[in-house]
Formats: structure tokens, sequence, C-alpha cells
């Protein structure tokens, strides 16, 4: 995990995930691979990628969804984490929860929002991302300038972290 030149810090595992202690080991995780471009076995290779949650364990469920991430696992976990990873050269930061985290007050008003302004946000290091869910298909479909900008964006740039031996 100290060599992982990506990091992808999510929301909180779903209840699927939490039973089986794989992070995106669902259709979210199918879809994720195929935005950033990589196999499930590049995926979970953490000598190249790490995973982190703003949670550690299955929030519960609300109607439409999972309950936000506990609020104290990021500020208990993260600090001590995060500075192990030294060699992150991308961040993605997956769904709103990881982007309040991440980005704090350059976060948007909106989940829109922020990953309209994604450029700015790679700048430094982040990118944000909608969560993959299959919850999303609105916002996909309503946001086409997602798969046709960024995606390909995305994919380049992930391409180039991986493949950088530095």
């Amino acid at each position: 995990m100290a060599s992982s030149r990506l990091l992808i810090v999510g929301q909180a595992p779903g209840r699927k995930v939490h039973m089986s202690g794989i992070p995106f080991d669902d259709v979210s995780g199918d879809r994720l691979r195929a935005w950033l471009g990589v196999d499930r076995t590049l995926f979970y290779d953490a000598r190249r990628i790490a995973i982190v949650g703003m949670g550690f364990c299955f929030p519960g469920s609300a109607r439409g969804g999972d309950l936000p991430p506990r609020p104290e696992c990021a500020p208990t976990w993260h600090p001590r984490l995060l500075p192990m990873l030294t060699r992150v050269r991308l961040t993605l930061a997956i769904g709103q929860y990881a982007q309040a985290g991440l980005l704090g007050k350059r976060r948007g008003r909106t989940l829109t929002d922020t990953v309209l302004a994604w450029r700015t946000h790679l700048a430094n290091g982040v990118l944000p991302l909608p969560h993959p869910s299959p919850r999303n298909r609105v916002w996909l479909t309503r946001n086409p300038w997602f798969e046709a900008e960024l995606l390909p964006e995305l994919r380049a740039h992930v391409a180039a972290v991986l493949g950088d031996g530095t």
C-alpha cells in the first residue's frame, strides 16, 4: 500500500462489500473499473492502487440507499493511513462523502457542481467522481459530459499514474 500511486477514497462499504470484505466487490466496482480502464487484478493490486473509505463498516440502510459513513471513522483512521501513502500521484474522491472529506470548502454546492469543476480539483491532485452505484443512472443520463469529457481524461490520467515508474 505504501507504494500505491493511485488512491481511491470511497464512501463506506455497502452490505455486500461489508460481507465480502473486498472493497468495490459489486456492480459499483464493475462500473468504477470500467471508468478507470483497469481490470480486477490491477484494481486490487495494493502496490499500485490504495482503496480507503470515509467509513470502514456498513453504516446501515436508509430509504433510497445506505446511511452516511459513521462520523468517527475518517477522523480516527485517515490521519494514521494517509501519511503512509507517500507515492500517491492521483486521488479519486468517489461520491459526496469522500468529496466533503477531501475537498472541504472547495467542494461545490452540489455533486454536479463539484464534478463539473474536476479540472480545478485535478490541478490539486484530486479528481471528484460520482459514486458508480446503479442508483446514479439518472445522474449519469442527465450529465452526458461526464462520459464524453471526463472519463477519457480519467482513463488517461490513471494510465499515466499507474504506468509511471517513478
